[in-house]
């Protein structure tokens, strides 16, 4: 694994309003640049995830995205835990102190990073999953002409209403747990963590994943155990003010809420010039596919393709899903 790096940006204003003094952006690169500067791919993190586990599951050799032909950025969302977060900034920006931010801002400090520290002009692709996602959409109404194309995979252009209830029960999970203090706790709330595993095992597979007992694959006997050993596990490591913040920012995922737009949502998915390949999952309860193919149908000639999988959200850690979503993303590569 190549090493992590920091890219710093100080006194970095905040869509919402305030600023950071100083915005840690911890990044990652893999592959080696063409000296035409024409291969690099952007991937950006996830919900939860960091650049470890989009390598993992996006990157391989031989795959469509392969670092013997690809130079690959991964980058770390901000209040993700790795990048600036309320768990790793010093007073007085700590906990829930920690300024709004959205994935405008996400988006722009990346694109410093490329521009400013990186020498790189121009991106083959941008390409994601869940979050990830998110903000290869952004990327391609907020920086229209610097890439390619861009490959969103199980996410959404903006979060839609259905998908905010759930993050309201996941925050209503952390916040009412007594443990929480209001965000300035001594100890996790580990009651609240667990709660907020058990809403997400929900959300994050389907009913006929559950109901072909597709959770034995992971070695649990019953969904209760399966729940406390994969999705506890997953979330026990991470801190609660950091899952709330990195909420919010999902919960205002628009990318028609910039200047450029003013809140046109067709505008904005009208302006995005990339090859664009979108790929929901059949069973997705968060992005459902209704979503992506009325984004396509605004977007100047995208294409939507269902992943047919029970996997729901989760079709990307599935191997048997691979071929289908790799396929998705040599296509968009290929133009």
């Amino acid at each position: 694994m190549s090493k992590r790096e920091v890219f710093e940006a100080a006194d970095f204003t905040l869509q919402k309003g305030g600023a950071l003094p100083v915005a840690r952006l911890v990044y990652r690169t893999l592959g080696t640049l063409s000296p035409q500067r024409d291969n690099v791919v952007l991937i950006p993190s996830w919900y939860s995830g960091t650049d470890k586990e989009a390598e993992f599951c996006m990157v391989g050799a031989g795959r469509a995205i392969d670092p013997a032909r690809h130079y690959i950025v991964f980058t770390n969302l901000l209040c993700g835990g790795v990048s600036s977060s309320p768990s790793n900034t010093p007073a007085p920006y700590d906990a829930t102190r920690f300024p709004l931010v959205t994935l405008f801002d996400n988006v722009r400090l990346q694109h410093t990073l490329l521009t400013e520290h990186l020498g790189i002009e121009r991106l083959l692709m941008v390409a994601g999953w869940s979050m990830g996602g998110c903000q290869a959409f952004q990327w391609g109404a907020q920086y229209p002409d610097m890439m390619q194309a861009i490959a969103p995979i199980c996410c959404s252009a903006r979060t839609a209403d259905f998908n905010k209830v759930f993050l309201l029960s996941l925050r209503r999970a952390l916040e009412l747990d007594p443990a929480y203090a209001d965000g300035f706790y001594t100890r996790p709330p580990v009651r609240g963590l667990k709660a907020f595993a058990a809403i997400y095992a929900g959300w994050g597979l389907s009913e006929p994943f559950y109901r072909t007992e597709g959770y034995r694959g992971f070695g649990a006997a019953s969904p209760e155990a399966f729940v406390e050993q994969f999705w506890e596990g997953a979330f026990l490591r991470h801190d609660a003010n950091d899952l709330l913040a990195l909420l919010r920012t999902w919960y205002d995922g628009d990318i028609s809420a910039q200047p450029a737009y003013g809140g046109d949502f067709k505008q904005a998915l009208g302006a995005i010039r990339a090859r664009t390949i979108i790929m929901p999952c059949a069973y997705d309860s968060y992005f459902p596919p209704v979503d992506s193919e009325n984004e396509a149908s605004h977007i100047p000639g995208a294409e939507c393709r269902v992943i047919p999988s029970i996997w729901g959200h989760m079709t990307l850690w599935n191997p048997a899903d691979q071929p289908f979503i790799d396929q998705g993303l040599a296509d968009v590569l290929r133009g």
